[in-house]
């Protein structure tokens, strides 16, 4: 009895912890949301108060000042590109990987991971010359492409520990078949990566989504192609900052970001847990 006492004492413990811990980082949040509905001079007397009478005229000048819907399908195309090649060439790497252990395997799997390692301001001048070279610079496929490079180390590590979990009989009985490589990881392979793989794209979408630094560098020059971040912080001056305007740019560019990871947030956990406790 006193045992089942202390771990319901250490478990309430614990969630009131947790809940603590969300609460801090939830509430900046929340701020910039209350704050897109408020004039400047609430925002200046004081930013956490609630609106006195919300307005949504700092919405619609945003979406009309930056043209919101252009730089939302500039998101979508980015982050769709990056995407598409993120999922195929890590789960590609990572089977092969897996099924094929040569005494080259462990080699190429630290060399595929290594980037994780590397920040990115250590080579982000390199690449900025490299994609001028490639005329890769200025385009939103180019800022899709490049995503590869940074995405596929992390993911090919997650999808890697979870192909483990799937027995090798199935590759055998798809041989069995008549079924060639190809036909067996895309038929049959790929469709039991379905909770990992949107544990990938929820991660990522996060990510490329509100990414700031590569896009600043690359795709910054023109309206045509720049972001939904790069446009946020066009109301942030040196001297003077339109915080209603900001907070409403804010809001909107990672409000989508958020509606995907509420979604899909299960799949998180679930893809990662059972690479880590069944591998």
């Amino acid at each position: 009895m006193g045992m089942k006492r202390k771990q319901l004492v250490a478990r309430v413990v614990m969630i009131v912890i947790l809940t603590l811990l969300a609460l801090v980082y939830i509430y900046p949040v929340f701020l910039m949301f209350m704050n897109s509905f408020k004039p400047f001079g609430e925002i200046v007397l004081d930013p956490i108060a609630f609106p006195k009478a919300p307005t949504f005229e700092n919405i619609t000048y945003v979406i009309d000042k930056i043209k919101y819907g252009k730089l939302f399908m500039n998101n979508m195309l980015i982050t769709v590109i990056g995407l598409a090649g993120i999922v195929a060439f890590s789960s590609i790497a990572a089977y092969i990987l897996d099924r094929r252990r040569t005494r080259y395997t462990a080699f190429i799997h630290a060399f595929i991971i290594t980037p994780m390692l590397i920040p990115f301001q250590t080579i982000m001048i390199t690449l900025l010359k490299a994609m001028n070279v490639l005329h890769l610079d200025q385009s939103r496929v180019g800022l899709g492409i490049q995503y590869w490079g940074f995405g596929i180390p992390m993911a090919t590590f997650i999808i890697y520990n979870f192909m483990k979990t799937i027995p090798k009989e199935i590759d055998e009985s798809a041989h069995i078949d008549g079924a060639s490589t190809l036909k067996t990881f895309t038929a049959v392979i790929f469709p039991l990566l379905k909770s990992v793989i949107v544990t990938v794209v929820v991660l990522d979408v996060m990510w490329i989504w509100n990414d700031f630094l590569l896009p600043l560098l690359m795709v910054n020059s023109s309206n045509e192609t720049k972001t939904l971040v790069l446009a946020s912080y066009t109301f942030v001056g040196q001297m003077n900052t339109k915080w209603q305007y900001a907070m409403a740019s804010m809001s909107l560019t990672v409000l989508p970001s958020i509606i995907v990871f509420i979604l899909l947030q299960k799949y998180i956990v679930e893809g990662v847990v059972a690479g880590a406790v069944k591998g």
